[in-house]
């Protein structure tokens, strides 16, 4: 009778077990990022910025370059919700098209920041001949100063580049690339430091044994397993690589004068900031916004793919 009563007291729970909903890694992920109300803030409000610069301009028709002498330097209202410049271009117009070439550019620099540093780190995880000389390297780009090097390459190779690819291409070009080829360092860091964990799990022995090969195991194991921190340093590249770009405008050697950047409105306004404030107030708005979500949802995948915190 009394192993008969517990069956009868255990089977709610059993039942209750066996109908639970089962949630996969990335699902269990998705549900801690959820609580994280910071993350979720910043995720509506990069959606928002994205939606209004990519898909702007096609509802707000207004030219960005039309000059308006008539209509300068007016401030926020009806027919210019953001007001007008010193020439009476349409703020609202310009800061759109800004920020989708400025997202664009911290969005692809983040990517080739990525690809380079996955690669390099999980050589030097994985092969330990390969692991003292690009770690050196690695050491030698960190002690470079960024910005100091990033304005000297671009004087040197940004009218060689414009003259092959074209006044924008060639310039939207040279900044990926620059940026993206000075931040991957951290990125190749961390990557490592996952690869040598990983290299001594069983999953790995047992490839190993069964005689996979090198290119198999880095493919099909170590990458997948270190995409976790992968995603986390990128959200946070996309936020430094649109900081620099918008340094980089800011000093007048970003984009030219015709192409519209949050950094370029900055450069383009400063001298107007006393009698105009919206002229910066706006796009420095944007630049801070779009850092502070990006960061927000950082510290959210953080938090979110932390192995600990899974129950």
């Amino acid at each position: 009778m009394a192993v008969q009563s517990t069956t009868v007291a255990e089977t709610p729970l059993v039942q209750a077990i066996s109908t639970r909903k089962h949630r996969t890694l990335w699902g269990d992920v998705w549900l801690r990022y959820r609580r994280h109300k910071l993350a979720l803030f910043g995720t509506i409000v990069l959606l928002i910025l994205m939606l209004g610069t990519f898909v702007g301009p096609l509802v707000y028709t207004v030219s960005p370059e039309y000059i308006d002498i008539m209509n300068s330097s007016l401030p926020p209202g009806a027919d210019h919700p953001l007001g007008t410049d010193d020439l009476g271009r349409d703020t609202l117009a310009r800061n759109l098209t800004g920020g989708r070439i400025s997202l664009a550019v911290g969005i692809v620099a983040m990517l080739v920041a990525m690809v380079f540093g996955t690669f390099i780190g999980i050589l030097s995880g994985y092969f330990e001949a390969l692991d003292n000389p690009l770690m050196r390297f690695t050491d030698l780009m960190l002690a470079l100063p960024q910005l100091p090097l990033l304005l000297v390459i671009i004087m040197l190779f940004r009218d060689t580049l414009r003259a092959w690819l074209g006044l924008e291409l060639g310039i939207f070009v040279l900044v990926v690339a620059v940026i993206g080829l000075l931040g991957w360092m951290p990125t190749a860091r961390v990557v490592r430091g996952t690869v040598l964990s990983l290299k001594r799990k069983e999953f790995i022995e047992a490839a190993v044994c069964v005689g996979t090969k090198e290119s198999g195991i880095l493919w099909r194991h170590i990458l997948p397993n270190v995409l976790s921190p992968i995603i986390v340093s990128a959200t946070l590249g996309v936020a430094a690589a649109i900081l620099t770009e918008s340094a980089l405008s800011f000093l007048g050697l970003g984009f030219p004068s015709d192409v519209p950047t949050w950094g370029r409105l900055l450069f383009e306004n400063k001298d107007f900031m006393t009698q105009n404030t919206w002229l910066i107030f706006w796009p420095g708005l944007f630049i801070s916004l779009t850092i502070l979500s990006i960061n927000f949802m950082g510290d959210g995948l953080r938090d979110a793919m932390d192995p600990r915190g899974r129950q």
